[in-house]
């Protein structure tokens, strides 16, 4: 296959991958329908040389509904009419790959889905796109119903949410609606940040959140940043969702980045070497879907072309993503910008003073420096001035702690990241 005619169709479909199912997401219906006639058979035949003949092949569109995938999901009934909500199977809590970034995280959904309603109630789980927060709330319903822990699960988008309210109005079905999300055992809410500066439906989803929370049902909201950080948001809504526990999903360290890699690469029957890994891993930092993606057009390509999949197909491949990454964050860059935000120096973050608030400034800027960089705890505590690594993890933790409480340290710690990333 000509390179550019890869370029054109092929490297424009997102693969999403499950033990037993391949699928691949066009852009449009133009696109889909151009991909089935012209590289169907060859995407059929590259699909059974790459996972295996017993793993189907699924083509789609970005404007087609989800609904029309049946048998990659699991239908729930809510009451008290037959509206069907969608799990995906493939979210799991053993599908999720466990790191620092997300240790905590995840232990809180755990706990939620083994007691809904009593733990954490709600739990509120905030980070950037493509973390893993959507996993975590279908793992929850999954879990939840396996278990019989709860009757009826409702997953629903944000922008779902607003649909079907404003559906409701035009069809003076308002009650019906009430009815339908008010009535769950576990109510799963993905990207509340939708709803900002949209004063009817955050009135509604007020209205919502106080029946099923006076009720003893369990909700688990996500979103893309902090509540107390969700702006056009009344009070009186932040408020309640502070009033459980709030916890945050990092970008994957390169451990984490690794260990999801291998996972699917072990769903595949050829092997990847580690070196191949080790070069997704470093180019693909920020989002674990494209880091997915990376690993899924690199075998697509490899089996495409008959060529060998190693870490020279691998580099031709994934180029462009190469090219696009940020120059690497030292740790010198993180001190320095920490220190400044403070109105320290370097020296002083380095240096032995205990006084505060040039301690806060110091953990802050050594929790910075294990998000954002490669660096072993020991070499971190190299660079600030010598400490021990077991100064190092006591001061992640620190900030740890202080990110979840959602205070000053939380804002600046977001301030400086979004900054150091630029």
């Amino acid at each position: 296959m000509p390179a550019s005619m890869w370029q054109r169709w092929l490297s424009k479909l997102e693969p999403e991958i499950s033990p037993r199912r391949v699928t691949l997401v066009a852009p449009s219906e133009f696109h889909l329908n151009l991909v089935k006639e012209r590289y169907g058979e060859l995407l059929a035949a590259t699909n059974a040389e790459c996972f295996g003949p017993e793993t189907e092949l699924i083509l789609v569109s970005l404007a087609q509904p989800l609904e029309t995938i049946d048998d990659s999901v699991t239908e729930v009934e809510v009451r008290p009419e037959n509206v069907s909500t969608m799990l995906y199977k493939r979210y799991r809590f053993d599908q999720f790959v466990l790191g620092d970034s997300n240790f905590f995280a995840y232990g809180a959904a755990m706990a939620v889905a083994n007691q809904p309603g009593i733990a954490y109630n709600p739990l509120f789980i905030f980070g950037g796109a493509g973390l893993g927060k959507t996993h975590l709330l279908h793992a929850i319903g999954n879990h939840s119903r396996e278990t019989k822990r709860a009757t009826t699960v409702c997953y629903v988008t944000s922008e779902k949410f607003l649909n079907d309210f404003i559906d409701a109005i035009r069809r003076r079905r308002v009650d019906d609606f009430k009815a339908r999300y008010r009535s769950t055992d576990v109510f799963l809410l993905d990207d509340v940040q939708f709803f900002e500066g949209k004063e009817q439906i955050l009135e509604e989803f007020f209205h919502t959140f106080n029946d099923l929370h006076q009720m003893g049902r369990q909700l688990v909201i996500t979103s893309d940043r902090h509540p107390r950080n969700l702006a056009t948001v009344e009070d009186r809504l932040r408020s309640r969702f502070q009033s459980g526990l709030v916890t945050d999903i990092q970008p994957p360290a390169l451990e984490t980045r690794m260990a999801i890699l291998q996972l699917h690469a072990d769903l595949g029957p050829k092997l990847v070497s580690t070196d191949v890994l080790e070069y997704i891993a470093a180019t693909v930092s920020e989002n674990v879907r494209e880091l997915e993606g990376a690993l899924i057009k690199v075998t697509a390509f490899a089996a495409m072309t008959s060529r060998p999949l190693d870490l020279e197909m691998a580099k031709e491949v994934l180029g462009e993503l190469a090219m696009g990454r940020k120059k690497a964050i030292e740790a010198f860059d993180i001190m320095r910008a920490t220190a400044e935000s403070f109105g320290y120096t370097v020296i002083d973050v380095q240096g032995k003073s205990r006084r505060q608030p040039l301690v806060t400034c110091r953990q802050i800027a050594m929790f910075l420096c294990r998000e954002l960089t490669d660096l072993s705890l020991p070499k971190i505590g190299r660079a600030f001035g010598g400490r021990d690594h077991a100064t190092v993890i006591h001061s992640v933790n620190k900030v740890k702690q202080e990110i979840r409480s959602g205070g000053d340290v939380s804002e600046r710690v977001e301030s400086l990241s979004k900054a150091l990333r630029k």
